[in-house]
């Protein structure tokens, strides 16, 4: 399955992405129409994942296919795309569903609405939230190679690969597992990034990885390349949440704002400053587009990305 994107400037792509994403979301999730509890299961993981939420990570993953593919001209989008981009999606929303429980960081709101173990009950979101993450997983398992592109299972191999470290110890649940230990606690500058890098930056720069090898798997200098690119748009990311906890209201966020504060968690606002945080940001944006210098206009998203990620807290 395949889509045609026109891109002539970043609201029409961007559009186009969604669009997709949406109808790819919808296809592969399990129906909602299935009688007793398993189509209660599914409901709540539907609700987590559809109709709600930025996209940040498969607007990423397709920016990076178009690097990889060396072009930013329309083309076709393809489903190894499409699977990457939603892949990471589930594994975001997962964690969503169970960071809101009580148990963690206990909120009631998220994108607008109830978060899913205020509507569904505790039980179900951890349900739901276990079985996102076993469905990005087969997400990317099933797409098989064909007689046309036998070199896809390497791209699938390394894409499970980089998908499951970046979820796991070494990742966002490493990062969250530091989070909920440092509630209250006072971090360095040094120990805070590092945490943001794994529980934020991680999952970011895992869906540039898995975009890109799904046209193609990147060589070590392009790796290395779109490593710098992801450590920073992930680290900016979290300091213009940080900027927006302390500055936004609860109607504009989606989610209830200034509960890092309420809650004594560090926070790059609470560490630098307000003004100090939002020049950060800044920093963090040029050191991206610095990265995708060699690559000129087929990192163009990429760094449009940048700037989106970086604005939003302006």
């Amino acid at each position: 399955m395949t889509q045609q994107f026109a891109t002539e400037d970043f609201s029409t792509w961007s559009k186009g992405v969604l669009q997709h994403v949406e109808v790819t979301l919808d296809r592969l999730l399990p129906a909602a129409a299935v009688a007793g509890a398993g189509g209660t299961l599914n409901e709540a993981m539907r609700y987590a994942m559809l109709g709600g939420g930025k996209r940040i990570r498969p607007l990423l993953a397709v920016a990076a296919a178009e690097l990889a593919g060396g072009t930013h001209e329309s083309r076709e989008v393809s489903e190894l795309t499409m699977r990457a981009a939603v892949a990471v999606e589930m594994i975001h929303a997962y964690s969503l569903a169970h960071d809101d429980m009580p148990c963690m960081d206990n909120d009631a709101l998220r994108r607008g609405k109830p978060t899913v173990h205020v509507r569904y009950g505790e039980a179900t979101a951890l349900l739901a939230g276990d079985a996102l993450q076993a469905e990005a997983f087969s997400v990317l398992a099933e797409a098989a190679p064909t007689a046309d592109a036998p070199e896809r299972a390497a791209s699938v191999v390394y894409m499970l690969r980089v998908l499951a470290r970046a979820s796991g110890a070494h990742g966002m649940c490493g990062g969250q597992a530091i989070d909920l230990a440092s509630v209250g606690r006072s971090l360095g500058q040094e120990s805070l990034e590092q945490m943001h890098r794994m529980k934020t930056g991680a999952l970011l720069h895992a869906a540039v990885l898995l975009g890109a090898a799904s046209a193609k798997i990147p060589d070590a200098t392009v790796e290395a390349a779109l490593l710098r690119y992801s450590r920073a748009i992930g680290l900016a990311f979290q300091v213009v949440d940080d900027v927006l906890d302390a500055t936004a209201d609860t109607a504009t966020l989606g989610k209830t704002a200034g509960k890092d504060q309420a809650d004594g968690k560090p926070t790059f606002v609470s560490m630098l400053g307000l003004d100090a945080s939002r020049r950060f940001a800044l920093e963090l944006r040029e050191q991206a587009h610095a990265a995708l210098v060699p690559y000129g206009v087929g990192a163009l998203r990429l760094r449009e990305l940048a700037d989106l990620i970086v604005v939003r807290g302006a």
